[in-house]
């Protein structure tokens, strides 16, 4: 009984449990499986890398106030963040990574770098 390979279906030699017959083939087909899933987090760690540089830019001295409009204008997108901290008084930090910000008074926001 010979089996076939399940992405080029030429016949397999060697270990009764193989699946594919090269290296090349396997990689060929997990891409192909993982396609959507993989552009889902690949679309999602962009947005928030680019999050995470404004952030940075906008924040040199580990902690500064600027305006919304400011992120916006910069491509900040505020759907994007890792984890959210609530202080022991009910304070609301959105954090990116080790960047974090928190809405203040009108339309600023208040730029935190979490120490390590």
């Amino acid at each position: 009984m010979s089996k076939e390979c399940l992405e080029c279906g030429e016949k397999i030699i060697g270990r009764t449990d193989k699946k594919f017959c090269s290296d090349a083939c396997r990689n060929s087909y997990n891409n192909t499986i993982n396609k959507d899933s993989k552009n889902l987090i690949r679309n999602t760690n962009n947005r928030l890398r680019k999050n995470y540089r404004i952030l940075e830019i906008l924040n040199p001295e580990q902690k500064t106030k600027v305006s919304r409009g400011k992120l916006i204008e910069k491509g900040f997108d505020f759907n994007y963040f890792t984890s959210i901290y609530t202080t022991k008084v009910g304070t609301v930090y959105y954090f990116v990574y080790d960047q974090g910000y928190l809405p203040i008074e009108g339309d600023y926001y208040a730029l935190v770098k979490r120490e390590s």
